[in-house]
Order: C-alpha cells, then structure tokens, then sequence
C-alpha cells in the first residue's frame, strides 16, 4: 500500500497521548549496594499519583509499601532519596519527612524522630559504624521562607533514633562520601549567591567517633572558588586519592586530591563536559571501576548528547571514548569493582530509557552492555521515530546556538497533499535557565511529529554542556538572549538554505524557567509575531514577587541572571517581567500550573491569565490540582498534551 498525503500537522498517528501514559514508568534513579552488589533503582509511577518506589532490579519487586514515597523535598528538586548497604535500605518517605530503614519482605522502621521541618536526603553510611549514616539536613523550624532555611551535614543514629550536627556554616551541602575505611569524608558545599555549577567548594575532614556519633575535624579546603570555580561530585578511588571534578578550564574535568595536593587528571584540559549541573542531589557522572581506584568510567556530553569515557585516575593520560548506543546517560553506579561492572540509566535515539548493565573487560575499554530493566514498550512501529539532527545555528553577533531538529515522520504519510507546504513547528525551551535538552527518545516530541509537526529544541545561550562561556552568556541577559536565540533559531531554519519549516505556523512552549521565555518571547521579544501562540507551563511572569516568594536553592539565582537585586537594577526587573508587557502579546496563550508548586507559586500564572484576559487576549488557563513544579499523576500527564496539541490545532485550524 502506497503511503498517504494529508497536510503537515493533520496527520493520523496511532501515538496517543493515552497510550504514551497508560502504565508509564520514569527511572528516577539506580542504588546498588556496595556489599552484595545487589542493584535498585527509583521508579516513579503515574498511575499512582507519581508516587516513587524503591525496587529490586533483578527480581521487579517493590522494597517499600504502597504507604511509602520514596522521595525527598531538600531543595524541593530532591533527588538521592535512598541507599542501600549490606540488605538494609535507608529511605526519605516525602509524606512525613522521615528516614526509614527497610530489609527487604519486612516493614520500614522510621530511624529519625517525627518532625514536620526537618527534611533528609544524600545518604552515606559509615563503612564501619553501619549504623551511622550522614544526611544532607535541610531545617525549617523558623519557616519555610528561604531566609530562615538551614542546611547542613547530619548524622543519624539508626539505633538510638537520633540526629546529631555534623557540617555546618555553609548555605548548601551535597555528596557526603567517606573513605573506604571511614577514617576520612569528603563532601561537597557552596554558598549564596552561588548555584552549585557556578562556585562550590570540595572540603575533606578526619572523621572521629564519639559518644555513638560522629564528629569532623581538620576540616581541609581541598578545590573550589567561590562565585569562579565549580568543584564538584567528590568520591574516593581508594583511602588516599580523592576524585572530583571541576570547571577551572572552561570545561567539568575530572581531577583529583592525593597528599592534600589537588591537580587536574588530564595532561591539557579537554573540551568537554565530564559532569553537568547539579539541579538534583543524585546526579553524579563516573563511577569508579577497579578495586585498585585505577580507571573511572564518566558521562560525558558533546554536541547536546552523551557518551561514555574511560579515565585513567592515576592522571597523565587522555580520557579514553567508549563506544555506546545511548546517548541519554543517568544515574552511572559501580557494581563490582571485581568485575570492572556498572550499571546506568541509557536511552537511544529510538529506544526509551532502560537500566543497563556494562561490563568492561579490559584497559582497551571495550564495554559489553546488558539491559537489565526497560519501561514498558510502546506499540508504535520502530519506523514512526523521527531522528533528532543537532545542529549549530549563528547568532546575529556569530555566537553560536545550539538546536536539535526532528522533521516530521510517520510511515503512513509521504508527506503533504498540498504543494509546496512547510511544516508547522513546535520551539521547546528546557528550564534551568541551566539546563539542556538531551537527545534520547521522548514520546512527546513523536506526538508530534508524527502527525506532521517539525519539532525545535533550541540549547540557548545559557546552557549546560557546552562549556561555562556558554553557560554565562546568560548572566545578567535572561530575558534577552534565551529570547533572540529561539528567534534568530526560527529565522535561519525557515529561510535558505534550511527552509525545514513553515515560518508563519511556529509556536513555542517550555516550563519553568522555560515558560518564561515563552512569556517574555510573546511579551517582551523583539519580534512579536515570530511565534504563532506559546504555551507557559509554570513559568514566572513577574521577576519581583520570584525573589521573595522562590525556594532557598534558587533564591539569589536570579540576581546573577538579571544582573543585581530588584533595589539594584529596578528597571530591569520591571522590563524583563512579561507582566508589565501584557498588553503586547498578541498571540494564543496556553498557560497550565500546578497548584501546590514551591518553585514558581501558581500566582505568577494567575497574574499573566488576568491581565491577558482583562486585556481581551486569547487566553487558556488550567491548574492541576495536587501537582507541584511539574506533572506526576498520569491523568495530567495526559490532559496537559492533548489540551495542548488541542490549542495549536484551533489556532491553525487544522483538521484531520
């Protein structure tokens, strides 16, 4: 049979926004116990209200109750919610706050008091005294307004069922790691007005134990320059060689910490980013692979994509590439350093994430790959996949922009039944602003693809993973060049040579951070009509209320991006807020929120709907009701794309 012709963006596709939720799983994160080697991981389910389990890998069985979250709100992202050492799992239930300790086909016993305000997450037990754990401690006892937040490194007593101060005085901790004989901790902390990829120090202390607790000192400053240089994700190779990462060259390179000496692992610094930010506690990029703490295996990001290298950490070599299929690599953790294994999250270009198993066999670093767990497969032909096409677009100044372009793709369609037609195009802007698009498969993108949409992801000046230059093209530009990328972007791959799409049906849409550049594009952008209609989901509308109303690990971000306070640089704050520029945007407006977010309140989307619709804008408003800074609950899930999809189709009145 012949394939059929219909118009871009009109065609039938058997990609539902149902059936891509229906039972959906998300890999939050892999745990593997370091004694018996025995692998979990965090799987966030939908279907029960995003609830988050801890599961056994290799038998698919839950570890945790239906009861229990397995989740944490430490700077609200969370993240390292769990570990896992010797049989027994250490758990951060999100609905009470507490730490449990769980052996597998018993019931959890809570290890931490009852407490409304303390909140737990980034668990390391002591080697020895197994009953000891180090937290990140995040206290709300004051309130929760940003200011009265303290965060610090705690030991917990799973015995006596009690925390006890370990680390304190910095604004932030992350990674606490002890050394494998406990004598020794190393941790990661920054401060205001730094985020963690921006200055953040590496600090390593003697550990000492008293009266059942632990204690630190001679408290050593290994790495790290506040508000200039990035250290970050520390881990021992053995019990006298420190591994981290830092940004000192323009780039995330692994070095390393022996004798108190602290030097890079490379011979000349390498391009590349061996790490990337940490928005969320359990991001960590390498894992160590040989019981000598010899080789490391990293994640590693070039062009917008993952890959995998072979690091010798005994330094004065060049980072060795492994050849992989995937190019969306998470949650990397050492098995057995016996069997040089580990184990990651990966995705491929056409294949969803799964949790892989890679061996290394020998110095060569050729890796043997076995999945071990895959989300539920979808019941589309493989065909229906449209390849994603990074490519390097110029800026007006000649900086350059980083896009990712999918074309339309759908077996049963040839193209469309009108000549000369270009495809509509959908312009996705991730959050952050730190952040990156990445290039494994996601179903969303083929909802719309396959019925004849063009999909644009646009990495903007501001990114991750492309160098810090890139990333503080940003600074004190928020507003300006995130906003002129995604339409300088629009401009070149619509015109020759490119002429990929139709420039006259684009729309844009992101969340977060994201969401305000959908605001500010159709508010404030130089070039109003570029974009057709825009969907914000949970962006900020209004910079001011942001700064007083915002979380503690974002609280002072935004100063950096806008380049000073609100009592500083007044004007800006007042021109770079979509909500003084109301009146100029012109073009649909999609606006969806959920409304129990921290990060960005449901006011800043309520206040950018009334004064659109006071204004007799078109304008769509739906907030989902028990959802935060995201969607979890699969009804959500699903209404958020087909109201969406809904909305452009309206606009550009197509019919099927």
């Amino acid at each position: 049979m012949s394939a059929k012709k219909a118009p871009y963006g009109a065609w039938s596709s058997p990609i539902t926004a149902e059936a891509i939720t229906k039972g959906a799983i998300v890999f939050a994160d892999v745990v593997v116990d370091p004694i018996t080697s025995t692998i979990y991981h965090i799987e966030s389910r939908p279907s029960e209200a995003g609830r988050n389990v801890l599961v056994n890998t290799g038998t698919g069985k839950d570890v945790v109750g239906k009861d229990y979250n397995v989740r944490t709100a430490v700077q609200e992202y969370g993240g390292a919610a769990a570990i896992v050492y010797d049989g027994f799992a250490y758990f951060s239930s999100l609905s009470d706050g507490r730490v449990y300790k769980i052996k597998e086909d018993s019931e959890p016993e809570a290890v931490t008091p009852e407490s409304k305000v303390h909140r737990f997450a980034n668990f390391a037990v002591h080697p020895v005294h197994t009953h000891l754990l180090v937290s990140v401690l995040e206290d709300h006892s004051i309130s929760d307004h940003h200011a009265d937040i303290v965060t610090s490194l705690c030991t917990i007593n799973t015995v006596s069922k009690t925390i006890s101060s370990l680390v304190t005085g910095a604004d932030f901790y992350s990674s606490p790691k002890f050394s494998p004989d406990g004598s020794r901790i190393a941790w990661q902390q920054w401060f205001h007005p730094d985020m963690p990829w921006e200055g953040a120090e590496i600090h390593v202390a003697d550990v000492v134990l008293e009266s059942d607790s632990l204690s630190v000192k001679k408290d050593v400053h290994v790495a790290g320059v506040r508000q200039k240089t990035s250290c970050a994700f520390p881990s021992w190779a053995n019990n006298d060689t420190l591994i981290f990462t830092s940004d000192e060259s323009g780039y995330i390179n692994p070095w390393r910490c022996t004798n108190g000496k602290a030097s890079a692992l490379f011979p000349d610094p390498v391009p590349q980013e061996f790490g990337t930010p940490g928005w969320s506690l359990q991001i960590f990029p390498y894992a160590v692979l040989d019981t000598q703490g010899k080789y490391a295996i990293f994640v590693t990001v070039k062009d917008g994509r993952d890959g995998l290298h072979l690091v010798d950490l005994t330094g004065g070599s060049p980072p060795q590439p492994i050849d992989t299929p995937y190019v969306a690599i998470g949650s990397l953790r050492s098995i057995s350093r016996e069997k040089h294994e580990i184990v990651f999250t990966g995705a491929k270009v056409d294949e969803e994430s799964s949790i892989i198993k890679c061996t290394i066999a020998d110095q060569s670093g050729n890796p043997t790959f076995t999945v071990l767990k895959s989300v539920p497969p979808m019941p589309f032909p493989k065909e229906i996949v449209s390849i994603p096409q990074p490519m390097t677009l110029k800026a007006e100044n000649g900086d350059p922009i980083h896009v990712v372009f999918y074309a339309p793709k759908n077996p049963e369609y040839s193209g469309s039944s009108v000549a000369g037609e270009l495809p509509p195009c959908a312009v996705y802007v991730h959050g952050g602003p730190t952040g990156l698009t990445g290039q494994g498969l996601n179903w969303k993108v083929q909802y719309f693809t396959s019925r004849g949409w063009a999909w644009l992801d646009v990495n903007y000046g501001g990114s991750s993973g492309y160098g810090r230059e890139y990333i503080e093209r940003l600074v004190g530009k928020w507003g300006v060049v995130d906003v002129q990328d995604c339409i300088q972007a629009v401009r070149t791959i619509s015109s020759a040579p490119y002429n990929l799409i139709d420039p006259k049906r684009v729309v844009i849409r992101g969340g977060s951070a994201g969401g305000y550049t959908v605001l500010a594009a159709l508010a404030n952008g130089p070039d109003y009509t570029t974009f057709a209609a825009g969907t914000s989901s949970y962006g900020i509308s209004d910079l001011n209320p942001l700064v007083e109303h915002t979380h503690k690990f974002e609280s002072r971000y935004l100063f950096k991006l806008i380049g000073g306070t609100p009592e500083e640089v007044p004007e800006i704050y007042k021109e770079r807020s979509p909500l003084n520029h109301a009146d100029s945007i012109v073009s649909p407006l999609l606006i969806l929120q959920g409304e129990i977010d921290m990060v960005v309140p449901k006011e800043q989307a309520e206040l950018i709907y009334d004064s659109v619709k006071s204004r007799g804008g078109v304008v769509e408003y739906k907030l989902y009701a028990g959802e935060g800074h995201g969607w979890r609950q699969e009804q959500n899930i699903r209404d958020s794309l087909e109201r969406e999809l809904k909305f452009y189709e309206e606009v550009f009145g197509l019919k099927k």
